[in-house]
């Protein structure tokens, strides 16, 4: 499906409309495909991009190997979230999470396979959903956002199975334990939540703006991003971008960094986050800044590593944000080219 033009625009303008749109663009969201060799990115105009990154990263790559295989209109708002199962592709806009199967939108006749809507209070609502998270063990997933709540789904049966209430504002991310059946939440009200996802209860909740150290009262109290390894947690946004400890609830490492983060992840022994400004950063778990790698875009909102054992020729890192372009870094060091809307 093409990029949908309003019909009052001449065919001649067509491009012009269209050159217009890529220069207002922002990627929201992105995620690799089951086999490792595609990327979708989802952006605020609601149109999913699938890139092929084999193609892209072949030695005979052309200008044309960087541009998208497949564009198609998935929301009527932004595509804010995605994540890929095993056979589909799972996006999240306004009040709604929908669903894409990885080999029909690969023969460019995309049609969704499903759509749900969690149950919100008021049949007037329509709050966005700006995470979605895979819980393989028992095959959910959970979304969350503009409603304050968490909502699990049963991916078997599409039924919401329960909400997790306890934030006073809206939540931007999620990340899972996977050792124990957990899951932290992060939002506005500027706490990190973590709830055990057997009892449905939360068991441990951390103000970051109320320790010292962390807060930076001129930039919020808001989390944005935050990511998970066995007992640690790293999470940024309003307050400055932190390693904790979760058992004793411990700032443990302060990154001096003074721009909000927008997205973090461990990877092996170091910490990568991005936020606003063109460069990824890398960090030492002691707060070392080893590298700051600048891309194309001014400001970032979502790093994708991909790591599917079945494409160990696609394994890169992308990261997209205030731009129509997503980067690619086929190392940490430095950006090898840019995949474009």
């Amino acid at each position: 499906m093409e990029r949908a033009v309003p019909q009052a625009v001449p065919l001649g303008q067509v491009e012009v409309f269209q050159a217009l749109q890529r220069l207002h663009m922002t990627i929201f969201s992105q995620s690799v495909s089951p086999c490792g060799k595609f990327l979708a990115a989802g952006n605020n105009y609601g149109q999913i991009a699938i890139f092929s990154l084999s193609a892209a990263l072949s030695s005979e790559a052309k200008e044309e190997s960087k541009k998208p295989v497949v564009t198609f209109q998935a929301h009527d708002g932004p595509v804010y979230s995605m994540v890929s199962t095993d056979r589909q592709l799972l996006s999240a806009g306004d009040g709604e999470v929908k669903s894409w199967l990885w080999v029909e939108i690969l023969k460019k006749g995309c049609k969704e396979l499903w759509r749900r809507q969690p149950p919100y209070r008021t049949s007037l609502e329509v709050p966005e959903i700006n995470a979605l998270l895979l819980v393989p063990k028992e095959n959910s997933l959970i979304l969350a956002g503009g409603d304050c709540q968490l909502h699990t789904m049963d991916l078997e049966t599409g039924a919401f199975t329960r909400a997790l209430r306890g934030h006073t504002d809206y939540i931007h991310c999620l990340a899972l334990r996977e050792r124990s059946p957990e899951v932290l939440s992060g939002g506005e009200d500027g706490a990190v939540r973590l709830w055990d996802l057997r009892t449905a209860k939360e068991v441990q909740t951390i103000e970051v703006y109320k320790h010292e150290e962390c807060s930076r009262p001129h930039n919020g109290r808001w989390i944005g991003c935050l990511a998970t390894d066995s007992d640690w947690m790293v999470c940024g946004g309003g307050p400055a971008l932190t390693l904790w400890h979760l058992r004793s609830s411990t700032p443990t490492t302060i990154f001096p960094m003074r721009a909000p983060q927008k997205h973090v992840t461990f990877y092996q022994d170091l910490i990568l986050s991005a936020g606003q400004g063109r460069c990824v950063n890398q960090w030492q778990l002691s707060g070392e800044l080893k590298a700051q790698v600048p891309g194309s875009s001014p400001g970032l909102l979502s790093l994708s590593l991909n790591q599917q054992p079945a494409a160990p020729e696609c394994k890169v890192l992308t990261a997209a944000g205030n731009s129509c372009r997503v980067d690619v870094f086929t190392n940490l060091g430095y950006r090898a080219f840019s995949l474009s809307f």
